[in-house]
C-alpha cells in the first residue's frame, strides 16, 4: 500500500507593513531565532511531513537558503522559491512546485507556534472531505458592520471561529481550486479555505488549533510570543 506523501508549503513572502520594521516579520527574532524558524522546526520534526517548500521574496531566497535552511539543518526543505504579489500568488507557486503530493499543509511562516498535535488533528480532519482548516472558537462577540460603520448583525458566537493555519487539503483539490480562481476576479480572497469554498463547494472541516497559534502581525505580538516561548521552555 502506497504511503501518503504530505508536503508543507510555508509562506514567508509577506511584507509585514503593520510591524513598522525594516525587517520582514517572519525574519524578526524570538529568543535569538527568526520567527520562521519555529514553524519550520515543527514540520522538520514531524513524521507526518515528508518535505517542505519554502516560499519567500525573490530577494530573500539566498538568505533563506543560507541563514535558515542550512544554518538550522532543515533537511526536509527541498525547495526555496519566489512567491508572488499576493498571498494567493505565493500559494499557487508553492503548489506548482509540489511533486507527487497527496496532501498539502499550507502554513503562514509568521505563525511560530504550530504543534505536532495540530498536525495530527489536521490529518484526521482532511481525510473526511479533503479540506481542513485549523482554528479556534472565537472568544469575542463578533459584529458585522454596514458600509457606514454601524452594526448590521451579530452572529451567534458559538458558531464563530477564528481561522488559523495550517490549512490542509488534498493536493488535487486545492490545485484545481486555485487554477479555477485564477480565471476570475481574486479580490477579497484571504485564505485557501475560501478558495476551496468558492471554487469547489467542498465542505471545510474545522479542527482545533490553539489560542497560542498566533500570527505575528504587530510589535505587540512579538511580546506575546516571547511569553509563550518562555512557557514552552518550562514544560
Amino acid at each position: 500500500m502506497k504511503q501518503e506523501k504530505n508536503t508543507a508549503i510555508v509562506l514567508a513572502a509577506g511584507q509585514g507593513k503593520r510591524m513598522n520594521s525594516r525587517i520582514q516579520k517572519q525574519f524578526l527574532e524570538i529568543d535569538h531565532r527568526p520567527v520562521l524558524y519555529y514553524s519550520l522546526e515543527c514540520f522538520q520534526k514531524s513524521p507526518l511531513i515528508q518535505d517542505i517548500i519554502l516560499v519567500t521574496g525573490e530577494k530573500m531566497i539566498s538568505y533563506c537558503k543560507k541563514e535558515i535552511v542550512e544554518r538550522y539543518n532543515f533537511t526536509k526543505v527541498t525547495k526555496v522559491i519566489a512567491g508572488g504579489k499576493e498571498r494567493y500568488d505565493s500559494v499557487y507557486q508553492g503548489l506548482l512546485a509540489c511533486e507527487d503530493c497527496d496532501y498539502v499543509f499550507i502554513h503562514d511562516g509568521a505563525r511560530p507556534f504550530v504543534t505536532e498535535a495540530m498536525l495530527e488533528r489536521g490529518v484526521f480532519g482532511v481525510q473526511e472531505t479533503g479540506a481542513c482548516a485549523i482554528g479556534m472558537p472565537s472568544k469575542d462577540t463578533i459584529k458585522i458592520s454596514d458600509k457606514e460603520g454601524f452594526v448590521q448583525s451579530t452572529p451567534d458566537r458559538s458558531r464563530v471561529w477564528s481561522v488559523q493555519t495550517p490549512q490542509i487539503f488534498a493536493y488535487s483539490l486545492i490545485r484545481s481550486a486555485h487554477e479555477s480562481l485564477r480565471r476570475k476576479d481574486m479580490t477579497g480572497v484571504t485564505d485557501d479555505a475560501m478558495v476551496v469554498e468558492q471554487e469547489s463547494g467542498v465542505r471545510i472541516r474545522l479542527v482545533e488549533g490553539s489560542y497560542q497559534n498566533i500570527k505575528i502581525t504587530t510589535p505587540e505580538d512579538l511580546d506575546i510570543a516571547e511569553t509563550f516561548l518562555k512557557k514552552y521552555k518550562k514544560m
